[in-house]
C-alpha cells in the first residue's frame, strides 16, 4: 500500500500529465451534467456526447422530458446502453425536479441521490463539477488506477475506495485529482492495455511491476 505522502507524490505526477483534465461531458448546466451523466453509467463519455447535443436541443427543461411518451424518449436516446431504464429514469427525475425542487437541480449530494438513477457517484460528480464542491466521484477508472497503484486494497468496495482517497488527499484538490485519475485511467493506465513501460509511476506501481516482472 503507498503511504499518504506516496499517494500525493503519485498524483502530483499524474497533474503533470494531464494539467488540464476536467469533465468531457458535454453541458450548459446543471441539469444536462446531471443527465449526461445519468446516461454515462456503464457507457463512454464519447458516445453520451454524441447524443446528448441533439437531445439538449430538443428537451432544454424538466418539463420537456414529461410531455413526450416514453417510447419517444427511448428512441431519442438509443443508442445508449440501457436505454430503457435511463429513460425511465430521466421521467422520473424530472417528475421529482418539478415537484420538490422547483424545476432545479439541488446542489446538496443528500438530496441529489434521492432523485431516479442518481447514486453517488453521479451526485459526486454534479455537486463538484456544476456547484464547484470538493468531492471525489469514484468510476471505474478511479476505481482501477487507485487499487492498481495500491492506494486502496484490492478488496475494498467503491465507497472505500472514496473514503481512502478522501483521507490521503487534501480537499482542496479532490475535485482535480478525480478529473486526473480519470484521464490517467482512460488515456495511459488503461483496462486491458495499460502503459506500463512508458508509465513514470512504475517505480512505485505495484500492479504495474508485476506486470513487467520487475522488482
Amino acid at each position: 500500500m503507498l503511504t499518504k505522502k506516496q499517494t500525493n507524490e503519485a498524483l502530483a505526477i499524474i497533474a503533470e500529465m494531464y494539467p488540464e483534465a476536467e469533465c468531457e461531458l458535454i453541458h450548459s448546466n446543471p441539469f444536462e451534467l446531471t443527465i449526461a451523466v445519468l446516461l454515462s453509467a456503464q457507457c463512454t463519455d464519447a458516445l453520451v456526447n454524441k447524443v446528448t447535443p441533439i437531445l439538449f436541443e430538443k428537451y432544454k427543461k424538466p418539463e420537456d422530458f414529461l410531455v413526450v411518451p416514453l417510447e419517444e424518449l427511448e428512441q431519442d436516446i438509443r443508442s445508449i446502453g440501457l436505454f430503457r431504464s435511463k429513460a425511465k429514469n430521466i421521467k422520473k427525475l424530472c417528475q421529482a425536479l418539478i415537484e420538490n425542487y422547483q424545476g432545479e437541480i439541488p446542489k446538496e449530494r443528500d438530496e441529489l441521490v434521492k432523485l431516479a438513477g442518481v447514486g453517488r457517484k453521479t451526485a459526486n460528480v454534479v455537486t463538484s463539477v456544476a456547484f464547484g464542491v470538493p468531492a471525489i466521484a469514484v468510476d471505474t477508472h478511479v476505481e482501477r488506477v487507485s487499487k492498481r497503484l495500491g492506494i486502496c486494497r484490492w478488496k475494498d468496495n467503491v465507497k472505500e475506495v472514496e473514503e481512502t482517497l478522501m483521507r490521503r488527499i487534501p480537499e482542496e484538490l479532490w475535485s482535480a485529482s478525480h478529473h486526473r485519475l480519470i484521464f490517467f485511467g482512460r488515456y495511459h493506465c488503461k483496462a486491458q492495455s495499460p502503459q506500463c513501460g512508458a508509465c513514470p509511476l512504475l517505480p512505485m506501481c505495484r500492479e504495474g511491476k508485476k506486470r513487467l516482472k520487475v522488482s
